[in-house]
């Protein structure tokens, strides 16, 4: 049974203005926004990328809206962006506990024209089972956790978060890579055990070799941001940009790339085409001095493999932010059990200001696609 929110008294006038209720269920962590009447009518438009939206007609058609997942902001920044979304006489409802169970899933999309999501799994089964679907917005920028098959089959939209996180995930990369050159994991330990400096000589990023794999956006701001520590850029990367040759990036093989860098910083989205690309035979060709980076997804890398080069001392270091599953990574990962790891939870997008970004493009993405301009647009 639903509650009054207890909003305030601004946020309650300002529904009262826009003929909605706002409703606030504890049971289920949910908070509901609803328009008094709906009539529900719908057409179809083709955007200039030639995919089919459904187009919100506002003066008969209006929309069920829901956020399944929370998306890392507070509360009150949630009903500031759904505002217009509300005012338009759309339904919005959103969770503050996210779930991984499908029937919970499917419960909380039944009805809705519009599901947003974030890393959170959304499976083929869920998407299939989600009768008025037809815009899935991901406030991620990866679209692998999703049933894209399903959505390919139910023709519904997928937008992302494009771009949001780019700042974010390059300046892990930088931190992983200072904290394995300066031995930072180490040098904490000695402190808290009585010791001293001693065996603990690190090394300068200036000079270095660091070989980008994926120059677009986050792979060039890595890119940039090694260069103004005095690092030499090669890449690899399927399409070669001007702006990145311009900046004296030079692209080779990656072949070339694996055995000359002495960091290798990756930077692919996780696709048919890259899923183990970096594989046994190309660890084998790096440096034994060298570092290998991975803040871009897991099943691009051949853990196991890895994990020997690492174990074996082939390699010098990895710093690692994404795994074959997410987090909590279950024992028989082998990068848990390899030496000379720097190991973190998927943060690499995560830092305030990122999730702000995000945000603000998710709901824009819901916006553009009630106006019938879809925009962010997941080639499916």
């Amino acid at each position: 049974m639903f509650q009054e929110s207890r909003l305030g008294d601004e946020q309650r006038e300002k529904s009262s203005e826009t003929g909605s209720t706002i409703w606030y269920n504890d049971q289920e962590n949910r908070r509901f926004t609803g328009s008094a009447e709906k009539e529900q009518s719908e057409t179809q438009a083709v955007d200039d990328h030639g995919i089919m939206a459904a187009v919100c007609e506002e003066r008969v058609s209006y929309m069920n809206i829901s956020l399944l997942e929370p998306i890392g902001v507070k509360p009150e920044l949630i009903e500031e962006l759904a505002a217009p979304v509300r005012e338009a006489g759309h339904t919005f409802t959103w969770y503050e506990q996210k779930t991984t169970d499908i029937e919970e899933l499917k419960r909380r999309s039944a009805g809705c024209d519009i599901v947003m999501i974030a890393n959170n799994p959304y499976p083929a089964e869920v998407v299939m089972a989600a009768d008025r679907l037809k815009m899935l917005d991901v406030a991620f920028t990866g679209i692998d956790h999703v049933g894209l098959d399903a959505c390919r089959e139910k023709k519904v939209t997928v937008c992302n978060a494009a771009n949001y996180s780019n700042q974010t995930v390059a300046e892990l990369v930088i931190g992983l890579t200072i904290a394995l050159l300066r031995n930072m994991k180490a040098c904490d330990g000695s402190v808290r055990n009585g010791g001293t400096s001693a065996g603990l000589m690190g090394r300068e990023i200036a000079g270095r070799t660091v070989g980008i794999i994926g120059t677009g956006r986050i792979g060039m701001i890595t890119a940039k941001l090694f260069l103004a520590f005095g690092a030499r850029v090669i890449a690899y990367s399927r399409h070669e940009k001007q702006d990145a040759k311009e900046l004296g990036i030079t692209y080779v093989t990656l072949e070339e790339l694996m055995a000359r860098s002495d960091i290798v910083s990756l930077h692919t989205p996780n696709n048919a085409s890259t899923k183990g690309m970096i594989s046994r035979e190309l660890i084998g060709l790096m440096k034994p001095s060298a570092l290998f980076i991975n803040c871009a997804r897991g099943p691009i890398v051949d853990s196991a493999a890895l994990a020997d080069a690492l174990n074996a001392g082939k390699i010098a270091g990895a710093g690692i932010d994404v795994y074959n599953t997410e987090p909590p990574i279950p024992d028989s990962e082998p990068l848990l059990h390899a030496k000379n790891t720097i190991l973190t939870p998927h943060v690499a997008f995560l830092s305030e200001e990122a999730m702000v970004r995000r945000a603000h493009i998710v709901f824009e993405n819901v916006t553009a696609y009630l106006a019938g301009r879809p925009q962010n647009v997941c080639e499916l």
